[in-house]
């Protein structure tokens, strides 16, 4: 019968492992800490940029806004909320917001309807799709300055190809006022946005049409449905995931647009075409009232983030909590 003594120096041995190894429990705290390491080796770098250029002009931009300041030399005449009045009592800036939410209603109720019907209609047997689906998405590709140019140099007037155009069609009136006359150029703009951007929102849509199991369809069908049924009460349903994240991603683009309005009409005339964004830098880099421009800015991130969240909430929630592909709407 081994002594009591025998016993412990055999446990601790088994304990310790070969010879140079450290015990299990050591072993295990050296592997938990080489699991930290190289998740903050990955993580530390996207911290970083976040802070740098995230959060810290965030920050800045909140600070700034208090100050009337021009940008150069420290900034020592603190106004308080005088930045954020003004704003709201300055009839452009209002405009400017109206002008956005114009942009976003007829981004919702026309751009994304038409990308829609080109995705189900490019979704059938057609031939040569592929290459009319190259073709629509093919302006996404391209810059917002080389799209903005490009329709600059259409709606040129008298040379433009627009001009020539209506003009063979007895439109004359409209000749030279595209992005001349305060009341064509934000239709006009809208124009150049859809054919921009409507090619994004179709491959989003082709994508969701594709994912639709072609069973399901068939099944209807077998049920009596026609195709505007179908299209109704089975495709429509099951792309509403899709449609409601093209619906945000249109929302938000509507209202940081800046780079096609900047070069096509830098917001005239008269501040007619002005955004958010265009107003931000016109009184912080042309005007050097960077305590007012950060107050816009402050505003505009504040009208992003509210409506970003509020969607998240309350129109993606059944999306993120995975309702339509695993729960079947409980």
């Amino acid at each position: 019968m081994p002594s009591p003594v025998s016993t412990l120096a055999k446990e601790r041995t088994e304990d310790a492992g070969p010879a140079g190894r450290p015990p299990a429990p050591v072993r295990s705290l050296l592997r938990g800490w080489r699991d930290w390491a190289s998740v903050a080796w990955f993580l530390v770098p996207a911290l970083v940029l976040f802070l740098v250029f995230v959060l810290a002009p965030i920050v800045v931009a909140v600070f700034t806004g208090f100050f009337k300041w021009g940008g150069i030399g420290p900034m020592g005449d603190f106004v308080g909320f005088a930045n954020y009045t003004r704003l709201f009592e300055d009839q452009v800036f209002l405009g400017d917001l109206g002008r956005g939410l114009y942009l976003i209603v007829l981004s919702v109720t026309v751009q994304l309807p038409f990308a829609l019907f080109t995705a189900v209609l490019l979704n059938q047997r057609l031939r040569g799709r592929a290459v009319y689906r190259m073709l629509f998405f093919a302006p996404y590709i391209l810059s917002e300055v080389v799209t903005a140019v490009l329709f600059t140099m259409i709606f040129l007037p008298g040379a433009g190809m627009a001009d020539h155009l209506v003009g063979l069609l007895g439109l004359e009136g409209l000749q030279g006022k595209w992005l001349a006359d305060p009341s064509t150029v934000m239709p006009t703009l809208f124009v150049v946005m859809i054919w921009k951007y409507f090619g994004f929102h179709m491959m989003l849509f082709l994508a969701g049409l594709q994912s639709i199991p072609a069973e399901i369809l068939e099944a209807a069908s077998i049920d009596g449905a026609g195709a505007w049924q179908r299209f109704r009460h089975v495709t429509l349903p099951l792309l509403g995931p899709t449609i409601r994240i093209s619906v945000f991603l249109s929302v938000i683009g509507s209202i940081q647009l800046f780079d096609l309005v900047w070069v096509m009409t830098a917001g005239g005339p008269n501040h007619s075409s002005e955004t958010m964004a265009i107003a931000m830098f016109q009184f912080g880099f042309k005007r050097y009232q960077v305590g007012y421009a950060s107050a816009i800015s402050v505003v505009l991130f504040m009208i992003s983030l509210v409506f970003s969240l509020f969607y998240q909430r309350y129109v993606l929630r059944r999306d993120l909590s995975g309702a339509v592909t695993s729960g079947g709407g409980r």
